[in-house]
């Protein structure tokens, strides 16, 4: 009896198109192909390409690299993109996923300046997933610190877990410069988590979006969870790569995130496997041993930006993804198990 094939799990490992930043959408889809990552998160932001549904289509196309996820745009420097009116902005970004093959938009919770709409969002996006197979996956974000100062600026919560939504995303290094614990937050999505944002963090009041395994967060068990309970959402590496000495240096960034991604969710897998047949020769039988962690890198934190990955203070100026892709891919399940609809 031949030993058991290691099982990978279903979920597709995407790269958010602000990892390349300050390089272009268009880079991020180059670099995704050459890597050999599963597709694209697209960050719509300044960038005209990832407001423009054409040319993210061709840059799909041309690269093979399917679009898995579309991020609404709902920083501060983006604020004007697609509308001035957030609900406008959340159907244009649902209307780019459905005609992209993307499966899910990622939202951040309003700021809490934005009255009406924070009010609203809760039951708002309800109604907005009731009408489409796209998953609005609502993401965690944490409080504005500044020295001794703490501001909370979004609503009704940066937990999101402290509200009703029907999908979550999970980003570790909102968790980390939340200082919350990030597995918990996972126990308490449960079956809701639908989405994540994979980088990790050292709890800086930065957003740090570290190469996992370069901070303190808990990436790689995250990840071996997931393959465990059968997650089949998206994990999207979204790290901060803007201080990349070079384009190879930034491309090595890319490759080591993808190697470490892969490695504990297919190390997970392994591990659940039954044993070899106690009938293999010996020397077939002799377990295998996986390495556990990416090599380490010691990356010091980036400095205060507004830019799409990483930032201090206000989040919104600092930003996350940029543009995603490959052909058109049906619309996936959500993360661990469909969960019943309910309503608040």
């Amino acid at each position: 009896m031949a030993e058991p094939v290691v099982r990978i799990p279903d979920a597709k490992v995407a790269l958010s198109t602000a990892s390349v930043y300050p390089e272009s959408t268009a880079t991020a889809f180059e670099i995704a192909a050459r890597l050999g990552y599963d597709g694209v998160e697209v960050m719509v932001w300044n960038d005209p390409v990832s407001q423009d549904i054409d040319a993210l289509r061709r840059l799909s196309d041309h690269h093979r690299v399917p679009i898995l996820a579309v991020h609404a745009p709902c920083l501060l420097i983006t604020q004007r993109v697609w509308s001035t009116d957030p609900w406008t902005k959340l159907q244009r970004a649902r209307a780019a996923a459905e005609k992209l093959g993307a499966s899910t938009v990622v939202v951040h919770p309003p700021f809490r300046w934005q009255r009406q709409y924070a009010r609203d969002f809760v039951t708002g996006i309800w109604r907005m997933a009731d009408e489409t197979d796209v998953r609005f996956a609502v993401e965690n974000m944490y409080p504005w610190r500044y020295r001794d100062r703490e501001m909370l600026a979004y609503a009704p919560d940066w937990d999101v877990t402290k509200d009703d939504y029907r999908h979550f995303t999970i980003d570790l290094s909102h968790a980390s410069t939340a200082r919350a614990d990030a597995m918990q937050m996972v126990d308490r999505m449960a079956d809701r988590l639908g989405h994540v944002h994979l980088a990790d963090g050292n709890g800086s009041a930065k957003d740090e979006h570290l190469v996992p395994g370069r901070g303190s967060q808990p990436c790689a068990e995250l990840l071996e969870r997931l393959a465990l309970t059968g997650f089949d959402g998206h994990v999207v590496i979204e790290v901060n790569t803007r201080r990349a000495m070079s384009g190879a240096e930034r491309e090595a960034d890319l490759a080591e995130a993808l190697a470490f991604t892969r490695l504990h969710l297919a190390s997970a897998s392994s591990a659940s496997l039954p044993p070899a047949s106690s009938s293999l020769p010996p020397s077939s039988s002799k377990p295998s041993t996986a390495s556990s962690q990416a090599p380490p890198a010691a990356a010091p934190p980036p400095e205060p930006s507004s830019t799409p990955t990483g930032s201090s203070a206000p989040e919104g100026s600092s930003g996350a993804a940029m543009p995603s892709s490959r052909s058109s891919s049906p619309k996936s399940r959500a993360g661990f198990r469909r969960p019943k609809a309910r309503r608040r």
